[in-house]
């Protein structure tokens, strides 16, 4: 089944970035977009109000069969539990890889917009689709499709799949973020475990990718994606990356499942704009 095309929201004035957010599992891009441009900051605009020059893109997961639902659903890959986002992970590995593929086709796409300039993009998601973003930023690293770092990477209320065993692979103490050494780390761990019939690209990788800046918001209230993963997503990629910020907050919307209004979208926007 092929991926839908996704929402975009067009710049009101020529076009000086791109932003590509993904929604979490049972969503799509439209409906995302809606909720999160009816969220204001503190001026009381939204963002793409406050940024008229950005273009914003809305990809939306095909369908596919969620083993703990029993259902086909709109989902970047099966995750079998929240509980224990260890429990069964092979089941994650096969939509995480058609997922990757399709937002680095994007991506790229967005950047032939830009004159090639990763730097002007931003990449981010919700939920699963944080999880979704950040193992394709991982997997760019990996497979040199990006050249550069981007403008930022975003995530909101959600995880990292596969954390515990990067941990493991992270915790040797002479590892520095944006080194070649945390850059082989993470490829190898993506070709080993992740990649199935991905080829190796003879295209050189550019570890500067690393240097992306970073922000992670979570509710620590949140019922559905436990606080402890996202930091313990920070905490990863605090291991190979030279900025990433965190944040916790209480009280928003959706019993803590989002970013807390305005406080946080105030957030977004101070790093979309730096």
């Amino acid at each position: 089944m092929e991926f839908p095309k996704p929402h975009i929201h067009h710049p009101q004035g020529p076009h000086t970035h791109t932003v590509i957010l993904l929604h979490g599992r049972g969503s799509d891009g439209p409906e995302f977009a809606e909720e999160l441009f009816s969220s204001s900051t503190s001026k009381d605009k939204n963002l793409p109000s406050c940024l008229p020059s950005y273009r914003w893109v809305f990809p939306t997961s095909r369908d596919r069969w969620s083993t703990t639902f029993e259902e086909e659903m709109c989902a970047w890959f099966d995750a079998y539990s929240l509980n224990d986002i260890h429990e069964r992970q092979e089941l994650q590995k096969d939509g995480i890889r058609e997922s990757i593929l399709h937002i680095l086709d994007i991506l790229e796409e967005e950047a032939r917009l830009l004159d090639g300039r990763f730097s002007y993009i931003y990449l981010g998601g919700m939920s699963q689709g944080m999880a979704t973003a950040l193992w394709t930023f991982l997997a760019a690293t990996a497979m040199g499709r990006i050249q550069g770092p981007l403008g930022g990477l975003l995530g909101f209320c959600g995880w990292l799949p596969f954390a515990q065993p990067l941990e493991q692979l992270l915790s040797k103490p002479s590892l520095s973020p944006d080194s070649s050494r945390a850059q082989s780390l993470i490829s190898g761990f993506f070709f080993d475990e992740i990649a199935g019939r991905i080829s190796r690209s003879d295209q050189p990788v550019d570890c500067s990718i690393l240097s992306t800046p970073v922000l992670l918001s979570h509710g620590s209230d949140d019922p559905w994606v436990s606080v402890e993963l996202g930091r313990q997503a920070c905490q990863v990629l605090r291991r190979i990356m030279v900025r990433v910020d965190w944040q916790e907050f209480t009280g928003a919307e959706g019993d803590g499942h989002w970013v807390k209004e305005p406080e946080g979208f105030d957030r977004i926007l101070h790093f979309l704009e730096c």
